[in-house]
């Protein structure tokens, strides 16, 4: 049986970003992937945007660590040298939405307040003034800190970093079962070549597989382990050229922020992602979502033409609450919350996980190093 101080489990953008801050603290760092190579499922398959955040309650890990995050993460891609751009953000008010959507506004200006980031108000005019060839609303806030990411290019940076400072990166090696030992974890560890690992710590980073690891490993308290909820999201990209130099979102629903305008480095734009709670994770996008597209984006783009959008791709946010359940937080649990010394588990980390990832790694890094 092989012995390593640290073990990570998921090598997305999270584990990968956990790895290097473990092994940048001297810490013998071995990061166990279930796939054939990193960053296959949610880190992959969201919209790369570098969020502000607006969006969370104050107090909250999602609203602390986003901002946190989104400061470290423009240093480190400015100091690589790594593809981004800080591209601005409008959040609007449609006509339609009347009251309601003003309302929805002025409580995301609030929170985004108590966080520390401020989001002009604009007018209607003022708003469409700055999108003057495709926008209609009712107002808006401006986000001038939001960005977009090449989700790639960062894990592979952060993937050499890991590297560099001698971390292990093993791909076909999904962590099978384990148990809790006396001096340390027990993992066993599928694959071509299956094996019995001991490690002084683990950090469980496996997304949409976190639940299972946890629920694998005997002596962690299944109480302990939150629910797993699969909400999926599929996007449409724009076949002609956008309208907006900005990011458009509308204003957020219960279970995520709207089907907003984004776009990729290349100038690509898309939207997306939609809502819909499968059984499992499933990343077909059906073509006859189009039309459910198209009602909502022209509530904020009027001029939106016909046929203008293709079927692109999915994602799978792994929800910690149920359909119609309030959203929740990240659940990071410390040794202290999962009960298991030199065990770390992170559950239910979609949207601003991205954004957040340094952040994320520099609070666990603080009780798993």
């Amino acid at each position: 049986m092989e012995r390593v101080e640290r073990v990570v489990i998921g090598a997305g953008v999270i584990g990968l970003a956990v790895a290097r801050a473990l092994a940048e603290a001297g810490r013998e760092v071995v990061i166990l992937e279930a796939a054939e190579t990193f960053g296959t499922e949610t880190s992959s398959r969201n919209s790369e945007v570098i969020h502000a955040g607006v969006y969370y309650p104050e107090g909250s890990h999602k609203a602390r660590l986003c901002v946190r995050g989104k400061h470290l993460l423009y240093r480190y891609l400015a100091e690589r040298g790594l593809p981004h751009a800080r591209c601005e953000k409008l959040i609007v008010a449609s006509r339609a939405g009347g009251d309601a959507d003003l309302a929805a506004l002025r409580a995301i200006r609030t929170r985004a307040a108590a966080a520390g980031v401020d989001l002009p108000w604009l007018s209607a005019a003022e708003a469409m003034a700055l999108e003057p060839d495709g926008l209609d609303c009712a107002a808006a806030l401006h986000s001038p800190t939001t960005g977009i990411v090449d989700s790639h290019g960062l894990m592979l940076a952060l993937l050499g970093d890991a590297e560099a400072a001698g971390a292990v990166l093993a791909v076909h090696a999904p962590v099978t079962g384990g148990r809790v030992g006396d001096d340390g974890l027990e993992l066993a560890v599928g694959g071509a070549d299956p094996m019995t690992l001991r490690a002084d710590g683990v950090v469980n980073c496996a997304g949409l597989g976190a639940q299972a690891v946890s629920r694998a490993l005997a002596g962690v308290p299944p109480e302990t382990v939150p629910p797993l909820y699969y909400a999926k999201g599929v996007y449409f990209s724009l076949t002609g050229r956008a309208p907006f130099r900005r990011l458009i979102y509308p204003v957020p629903d219960q279970a995520g922020l709207g089907l907003h305008y984004t776009r990729d480095l290349g100038g690509q734009g898309r939207f997306g992602p939609d809502v819909a709670w499968v059984e499992r994770p499933d990343y077909t996008v059906d073509d006859g979502r189009v039309g459910q597209f198209v009602e909502a984006i022209r509530r904020y783009w009027p001029g939106l033409p016909d046929g203008a959008l293709a079927a692109s791709y999915a994602g799978i946010r792994p929800k910690v609450q149920a359909p119609g359940e309030p959203a929740r937080d990240f659940v990071i649990q410390s040794p202290r919350e999962t009960g298991v010394p030199g065990y770390t588990a992170l559950y239910g980390i979609e949207s601003p996980g991205l954004t957040a990832c340094l952040a994320i790694a520099e609070h666990v890094a603080e009780s798993a190093a």
